[in-house]
């Protein structure tokens, strides 16, 4: 992970960011898909949290080795969106840089699909699964997060993102087609 990409969205009176970011994620993902690409990580390095401030911010850093990125780039994947980001070249990460793990985290929300899988898996009806669910729905979820549709079910889902803690050593390992790893670190500056 030597080089990034910085998109930036712009501010459009018609679109929430939060509405621009998913589109633009969503297509990365896709993206990422056709590349089959688990050497591509991401970060949001304007996120906030906190249940009133979570946002996943304005910018999308795509991480990846300079000829994984122009791969990337060469594909038509911003169709549609390039009057609403601006785009960084592909560049060398600063020397010095930190790193981290940027993951998904997935909690229970209180959703029904979610209850009735626990109730297939626990033997136990949708009404009682529902019922035991509300209780961990009820907890104010701080990570920033983007809306998206799953490209398997086609369901909407809020797709969490936690920045975990800087480290002073890269660490390898895959990403998922999400850009996101539970174990390989992303430059951070």
């Amino acid at each position: 992970m030597d080089h990034y990409i910085d998109i930036r969205l712009r501010a459009d009176p018609d679109f929430p960011p939060a509405m621009l970011m998913g589109a633009l994620y969503a297509r990365l993902h896709r993206a990422l898909f056709e590349l089959e690409a688990e050497d591509i990580g991401v970060s949001f390095p304007d996120y906030r949290t906190g249940v009133k401030a979570r946002t996943p911010g304005a910018r999308l850093r795509i991480h990846g080795e300079k000829g994984r990125l122009k791969a990337l780039m060469a594909r038509a994947w911003l169709t549609g969106l390039r009057e609403l980001v601006e785009c960084s070249d592909v560049t060398p990460v600063p020397a010095g840089a930190s790193h981290r793990i940027v993951k998904r985290r997935q909690f229970n929300t209180g959703s029904p699909s979610r209850a009735r899988r626990y109730a297939r898996r626990h033997d136990v009806s949708e009404t009682e699964a529902q019922q035991l669910m509300n209780a961990p729905a009820q907890r104010r979820i701080e990570l920033p997060f983007v809306q998206i549709s799953s490209r398997s079910t086609g369901e909407r889902f809020a797709l969490f993102i936690e920045h975990g803690p800087l480290q002073s050593q890269p660490a390898s390992g895959h990403f998922t087609l999400y850009g996101l790893s539970r174990n390989a670190t992303i430059p951070w500056f």
